[in-house]
């Protein structure tokens, strides 16, 4: 990047934003054994509370370095300083309300926040915080105004965040039965890379709890000397002991989240192995362990509510829960029952969480039922059509620990509707998924990209608890919701989005001369909601390209829409290159001007850079 776009804003604007009296006796003890070098520059920013990129400190530092000693003095400091926190799209705003260009008065704060961001319940008392919290010049500060120091460092606070406040909480009905939730899911948990000779390790675990996860899988195998181990079968990944990930769970199950776990057993361990996994289980997890049904909950799902901090076991079940309550304190060693289901269909695997996929949740068109239901009617009677069978040895002692979350092959909606009892759940493999549903359903823990974006934005909703209570079109038995089609009573949203600039963008690895950005956005939902749209390039312009550019969509069913923001480098030859991603759902977004923030493809925040918006939407 040049000169000249590290230097335009040097130049004193039509007001005099900075207080040099404030300015300098912030930084001038800092000047007395003479210049600064880059380090104690990136240093004293941070001392002022300016969020920056070393990357683009070392442009504007050199840039602005008129000697080339690699070192500055005080006035080209200052120059530094304006450049990186005085950003041309935000003077534009505050010159907007203030009446002198120099200060908003309290009121003028005021209309600020009703007017542009929304705040309409807002008063001065609340004005009167955010002064008090972001001037930093006290003399400003004790008259009730905010300067342009107070004003850019408000707007660059998570105040200002594209992503609800209020959804940064659980703040939905969580006493519903857990079928009514969305339940962050994971697959094959233990991989933190490759699925046929990646490493299996503990972290996998922790970092899927910490994120939010509620539901993990264990794929579990005879051991030597009697001791259980997890692993992907019949692969060369290596193994875990199964009580060394029990522990693991048990010290990170409730760090992110004060809901259910639920421990997805992938059971291919012999019925005396099953036994040492019983009894891991039970000493390991103690209290923590939903061993019986709960005196509300005899013969229904109970709640996330109801079930805070337990962790259920899901695996295959032999006999009733009524059963089970009558051997409850029987000696059960060396009794086991036999477990039989049909054979999977070749396109799956048994009990699989969506096989290629690590985390979920599926929409399954209600009209499919007679379609899949694998049923002939003869005389008004339902048969089903018998199917091979193959059965294994379940040991009491576990099958016993398995209580609102049994295990059974899904046959078709009709038979589910007709059969199946309230602590049975059912997997499908993605294969059959994607066809029941016809909609995106492949979402990731272990490898990033696209699927892990949607699953973490999807889960950020409702405090990160891993439980999103589903739209009531979806909790209705009697509802004949079909994503295909607009629903009759459809209340969608007009979502504009202006996108008006970047803030210090990743700079691409693949050029260190240039990055050409752009910027995706793409709603993710029912099909007639899905849709993309780019801004043009900004040619060699990471840190503070603008584009002002104004998109509008229209969302039929906005409960179920996600919305990704994603920054690009132009690639000609080979493709466009990656910098950074944001998404959320739709529905958790704030109005008016907004900063969103960008990950990497890894997850990792990449803060401060960002995008800065400006968002409406009606319905």
């Amino acid at each position: 990047m040049g000169r000249d776009l590290y230097a335009r804003r040097n130049s004193v604007t039509g007001h005099e934003n900075m207080d040099s009296k404030w300015f300098l006796s912030k930084i001038q003890d800092d000047f007395r054994g003479g210049k600064i070098n880059l380090e104690k520059t990136h240093k004293l920013l941070e001392k002022l509370d300016i969020r920056c990129n070393i990357m683009h400190v070392k442009r504007v530092f050199k840039d602005n370095d008129r000697l080339r000693q690699g070192k500055i003095t005080i006035e080209e400091f200052r120059s530094i300083y304006r450049i990186i926190a005085h950003r041309e799209e935000i003077i534009e705003i505050f010159n907007s309300y203030s009446e002198n260009r120099r200060f908003l008065l309290e009121h003028d704060l005021v209309q600020f926040l009703k007017q542009e961001q929304y705040a309409f319940e807002l008063n001065k008392t609340i004005a009167l915080e955010i002064i008090q919290k972001y001037e930093p010049i006290d003399e400003v500060k004790r008259a009730r105004q905010m300067s342009f120091e107070g004003f850019t460092r408000y707007m660059d606070s998570a105040e200002c965040l594209l992503f609800k406040h209020e959804c940064q909480k659980v703040y939905q009905d969580m006493t519903h039965p857990l079928s009514d939730y969305f339940i962050s899911t994971s697959h094959n948990t233990y991989l933190i890379s490759d699925q046929l000779v990646g490493p299996s390790d503990l972290w996998g675990y922790v970092s899927a709890l910490v994120k939010g996860c509620r539901c993990l899988e264990i794929d579990c195998w005879d051991g030597s000397q009697n001791e259980p181990i997890v692993y992907h079968g019949y692969t060369l990944t290596s193994k875990l002991l199964f009580k060394t990930v029990i522990q693991a769970i048990h010290k990170y199950a409730f760090m992110s989240s004060d809901y259910p776990v639920v421990l997805s057993l992938e059971n291919h361990c012999s019925p005396s192995q099953q036994e040492v996994m019983a009894e891991h289980l039970q000493i390991i997890l103690g209290d923590s362990l939903l061993s019986d049904v709960l005196d509300d909950f005899p013969d229904k799902l109970p709640s996330p509510e109801a079930l805070k901090f337990k962790i259920l076991v899901k695996n295959k079940k032999v006999g009733t829960l009524q059963e089970t309550r009558e051997r409850k304190g029987t000696d059960k060693h060396g009794k086991f029952g036999v477990w039989e289901e049909e054979e999977p269909e070749p396109e799956e695997e048994e009990d699989s969480e969506f096989k290629d996929s690590e985390s979920s949740y599926t929409l399954l068109e209600k009209e499919n039922e007679e379609k899949e239901a694998e049923s002939i009617k003869t005389l008004g009677v339902t048969l089903f059509k018998k199917k091979k069978t193959r059965k294994q040895k379940i040991a009491l002692a576990l099958s016993d620990l398995v209580i609102y979350t049994k295990s059974e092959k899904f046959r078709s909606f009709q038979y589910a509707r007709l059969y199946q009892q309230f602590n049975e759940n059912n997997s499908i493999g993605e294969t059959r998924a994607r066809k029941l549903s016809k909609l995106r359903v492949a979402l990731n823990f272990q490898t990033p990209g696209l699927p892990m974006d949607l699953q973490n934005g999807k889960f950020l909703d409702n405090g990160g608890s891993g439980y999103i209570l589903k739209p009531q079109f979806l909790r209705d038995i009697k509802s004949y919701f079909n994503p295909n089609e607009i629903l009759k009573d459809s209340n969608p949203i007009t979502l504009t989005v202006r996108l008006i600039s970047g803030i210090q963008l990743p700079i691409s690895h693949s050029s260190s001369s240039k990055t050409d950005t752009l910027v995706i956005i793409e709603v993710f939902g029912v099909p007639n909601d899905q849709v993309k749209q780019q801004t043009r390039v900004i040619r060699k312009n990471a840190f503070s390209p603008r584009w002002n550019e104004t998109f509008t969509f229209i969302i039929h069913v906005p409960e179920l829409a996600l919305i990704r923001f994603v920054v690009e480098n132009q690639g000609l030859i080979a493709g466009n290159e990656f910098l950074g991603q944001y998404t959320l759902p739709v529905l958790c977004m704030n109005k008016g001007y907004r900063r969103i923030p960008l990950f990497s493809r890894m997850g990792e925040n990449l803060e401060p850079a960002s995008l800065f918006v400006y968002v409406w939407y009606v319905r």
